[in-house]
């Protein structure tokens, strides 16, 4: 693989109807955490990592995160003759600078497989990276994606962020085999095997794949010839299992806590991690939540 990670793809296309009504007009990854839309703590964190080139594959209802990410003049006009200087500088940086945004139409929801298919001219011989920003992970020292890059100086081959769950939850995720069984959190191990959303009992380990992956370009030919599942979606887990009869798949348990913001449970837990913590307003509603009589 080429060592040097430059882009990453960002599916985004999705409707989101686990948190309907609310994202009937607004995009599910334009929900904020305190102040910050999830896709932004997406982008922030391929940034870090090195990131340079941000690929999102959108469809027709998403145009609110294009615009996010635009430069928006008369915003900057007011709050520049306002004297709001901090944030200026804040929304100037949306996205940050040296960074190119591509957005590209997925026209029909065919599955996450197909989602990153939608990126191969523009992604071509390079490896890249691929977010779901529904899974905000956060460290607090270096984050995910930037673990991933670190661990992909050191091995030759595809990368897969893993965390161990329980045997009830399997079935949620794709699930693999790993070399080493008793995988530690901060270590990699080769795969063996992958199987999407198997029952408890097929489950060849607790270790899920969670949504940060570095892949090689390779995957788009394989991703070509992988057959539509049982509700006509192409797997991404199916092209990876193609992926590994030809290279080296690792996978990584990640360092971090993880908030799933695809179910209304992960994102409210996620908004009072953040929330604690936020220099504005931690204290304050650190307080506030003593206060309740729970």
């Amino acid at each position: 693989m080429d060592k040097k990670i430059r882009k990453a793809v960002f599916p985004v296309a999705g409707l989101g109807t686990r948190f309907l009504p609310a994202t009937k007009a607004n995009p599910k990854e334009m929900l904020p955490i305190v102040d910050k839309p999830i896709i932004q703590y997406a982008v922030e964190e391929a940034v870090a990592a090195g990131i340079t080139e941000l690929i999102f594959v959108t469809s027709m209802s998403k145009r609110s995160i294009e615009d996010h990410f635009d430069t928006h003049y008369e915003l900057e006009t007011k709050l520049a003759q306002g004297g709001k200087n901090e944030l200026l500088e804040m929304i100037r940086n949306i996205p940050p600078r040296g960074t190119r945004c591509v957005y590209i139409r997925q026209h029909t929801p065919l599955g996450l497989g197909h989602a990153v298919l939608c990126a191969r001219e523009v992604i071509g011989d390079e490896d890249f990276a691929v977010i779901l920003a529904d899974d905000l992970i956060d460290d607090g020292k270096r984050l995910c994606l930037g673990q991933m890059v670190d661990v992909c100086q050191q091995v030759n081959g595809s990368i897969l962020a893993l965390q161990e769950v329980a045997s009830t939850e399997v079935e949620k995720y794709g699930i693999v085999a790993l070399a080493d069984k008793n995988l530690k959190i901060g270590e990699a191990s080769l795969i063996s095997k992958i199987i999407e959303k198997p029952q408890p009992k097929q489950a060849p380990s607790n270790f899920a794949v969670i949504g940060r992956y570095i892949l090689s370009h390779k995957i788009f030919d394989l991703l070509t010839h992988v057959k539509p599942g049982a509700i006509g979606e192409i797997q991404l887990t199916d092209g990876i299992a193609a992926l590994l009869q030809h290279e080296k798949v690792y996978g990584y348990a990640f360092k971090g806590t993880r908030y799933d913001c695809g179910n209304k449970s992960g994102y409210l837990e996620a908004t009072v991690a953040y929330a604690l913590r936020h220099p504005e307003v931690g204290t304050q509603f650190k307080h506030y939540l003593k206060s309740l009589k729970i």
